[in-house]
C-alpha cells in the first residue's frame, strides 16, 4: 500500500432514519432534502467545496471528508454546522428526513475505487450503532449526533462556547478491529444564534 495516498480528514457523515421503509419516490425527495440541508449547514459553517473532498453518496446518507485547515477548526462542526443542520431539518420537518450524524477524524486511504480505512470503519460503526438509532427514535430533535472519543477528547470535553460538555452522553460502544470505541451522543437544539 502506498502511504502517499493517505490523508488526514475530519469525517462527517449523515444517515436517514427508516429509509428502507419508504418508497423510491419518497426516498428521492428525502435525498434532495438531505443534500440541501447538509450543503446549507456546511455553508453556514464557512465550509466551501475547496475545504472538502467531493461528497460520497451512500444511498440514504452522505459522507463528507473535510480537509484540515486553520480556517475550519473541528469546533466549527459542533458549534455551527450541527445546530444549523438541526434547524434546517426542524424548519422543513414535513419535507426533510430525520438524520443520525457522526463526527470523527483520522487517516483516510485512497485508491481507484474510493476511500477506506479504520477511521471510516469506526465512524460508520458509531453512526449505525443501535443506541444512536434508539436515541433518534425517541428524540423530538430531527438530528442525533454521535462524536467519537477522539472528537470528545479534542473538542467536547473542553467545554468550548456553544459546545456544552454536559449535553453529550457517553452511551455508545462499538467494536472495530478487536478494539472497543466509545461515542458520545447529543441532540443539537438547532438554535443558531
Amino acid at each position: 500500500m502506498n502511504i502517499e495516498n493517505m490523508c488526514y480528514r475530519v469525517i462527517m457523515a449523515v444517515d436517514m432514519e427508516k429509509s428502507t421503509t419508504r418508497t423510491n419516490p419518497a426516498k428521492a425527495h428525502l435525498r434532495r432534502a438531505m443534500y440541501d440541508s447538509v450543503n446549507h449547514a456546511l455553508r453556514a459553517g464557512g465550509i466551501a467545496e475547496h475545504n472538502r473532498d467531493p461528497f460520497i453518496d451512500r444511498g440514504d446518507g452522505v459522507l463528507v471528508l473535510l480537509h484540515p485547515t486553520e480556517h475550519v477548526p473541528k469546533t466549527r462542526l459542533l458549534d455551527t454546522v450541527m445546530p444549523h443542520l438541526a434547524t434546517r431539518l426542524a424548519d422543513c420537518r414535513d419535507q426533510s428526513p430525520r438524520l443520525r450524524a457522526v463526527v470523527h477524524a483520522g487517516e483516510i486511504h485512497y485508491d481507484r475505487q474510493g476511500c477506506f480505512g479504520e477511521a471510516l470503519d469506526t465512524a460508520f460503526r458509531l453512526l449505525d450503532a443501535p443506541r444512536v438509532k434508539v436515541e433518534l427514535r425517541h428524540s423530538p430533535s430531527p438530528l442525533t449526533l454521535v462524536v467519537s472519543e477522539d472528537i470528545y477528547r479534542a473538542v467536547v470535553r473542553h467545554d468550548y462556547p456553544n459546545i456544552p460538555e454536559a449535553a453529550y452522553r457517553g452511551t455508545v460502544r462499538v467494536r472495530v478491529g478487536g478494539r472497543t470505541h466509545r461515542g458520545w451522543t447529543h441532540q443539537p437544539d438547532g438554535r443558531t444564534s
